[in-house]
């Protein structure tokens, strides 16, 4: 239903800010649950222009990075960190 969907502000760093053009952006998303895979494959199909790194991307929710096993259920107003591979020393 429409009217199921919560409002998430996601915050792009590094390579995935260059991709977007952007280093942030509100989406509207079903609250889930989610495991960290799924919310990602949601992710990707609202954010297509990060495919490229799609498979080195790692999730944050409100500064805590997600634990591959737990479910998630978003909530109004979250903040999702979408973080590119690192590099460097």
């Amino acid at each position: 239903m429409p009217g199921d969907e919560v409002s998430v502000k996601l915050l792009f760093f590094a390579k995935a800010r260059e991709l977007m053009g952007k280093h942030e952006m509100e989406a509207q998303l079903p609250p889930g649950p989610y495991k960290s895979q799924r919310l990602l494959q949601k992710l990707l199909s609202t954010c297509e222009d990060l495919q490229p790194i799609a498979e080195n991307i790692i999730l944050a929710i409100n500064e805590e990075y997600i634990d591959k096993l737990r479910k998630i259920h978003l909530k109004d107003g979250d903040q999702i960190a979408v973080i590119p591979p690192l590099s460097g020393g």
